[in-house]
């Protein structure tokens, strides 16, 4: 197998699944156009993080990383009326994009976009009262994912889900010895999961239009 053939699967699971979408073509365009890197979701794993959305009933969501808010129109639609995505990110240009995304797919009365990098952000999103949130969606800089984790957790409740996403560096993340920041955030990631009696964590790699990747999934037990 390789990369055509992921892509043209993908492709043929949006055309059979994924009715066009004006909206999440133009958000794509839009990133595009300033130059953003292509880190977001593909279509499909937007619509997963959809259903996970919808399935876990979620009110409050918190993203930890924008971009231009691909994944953020994603996730506040699986919102009820009242509900609240809190996304944060640390480059203002990828904000600016992703507020102009939200507010043109209608969905600005959902999403709070907050700017800076989310270590500092986070704790005022614990001092503000807005926790405890209903799913974690993590797809920000890899070596700051331990602290990641470690903040969801104290803005978690029982039974929040915590989704990290491009934990498989390409195989590295296998790799003990890696030098790679990125590798090394998400093995210590791993770790901390694995270690946290509160959680019950699996990762499943995937191949598509984004290559070879995968995500991890836990629940917050306790």
């Amino acid at each position: 197998m390789n990369q055509d053939t992921w892509s043209r699967v993908d492709h043929y699971f949006c055309d059979a699944l994924l009715p066009d979408d004006p909206v999440l073509t133009a958000a794509l365009a839009d990133s595009d156009a300033a130059g953003l890197p292509s880190h977001h979701v593909a279509p499909n794993q937007g619509q997963l993080l959809h259903l996970f959305a919808r399935m876990q009933g979620a009110k409050k969501i918190l993203e930890i990383g924008t971009l231009a808010g691909y994944s953020t129109i994603w996730l506040a639609r699986a919102l009820p009326e009242g509900g609240q995505v809190v996304s944060l990110e640390a480059n203002p240009r990828n904000a600016e994009v992703a507020r102009i995304n939200i507010e043109r797919a209608g969905l600005s009365h959902l999403v709070d976009v907050r700017v800076g990098r989310a270590i500092d952000t986070l704790p005022l999103l614990a001092d503000e009262g807005l926790a405890p949130f209903d799913l974690v969606f993590i797809d920000a800089d890899k070596p700051s994912n331990p602290q990641y984790l470690d903040w969801s957790l104290k803005l978690a409740r029982k039974g929040t889900v915590i989704i990290g996403d491009n934990v498989v560096r390409n195989g590295e993340v296998a790799n003990p010895h890696s030098e790679d920041a990125n590798v090394q955030g998400v093995r210590r990631f791993f770790e901390l999961m694995a270690a946290n009696p509160r959680l019950r964590a699996t990762a499943i790699q995937t191949v598509g239009s984004k290559g070879y990747d995968g995500f991890s999934l836990a629940i917050v037990e306790g």
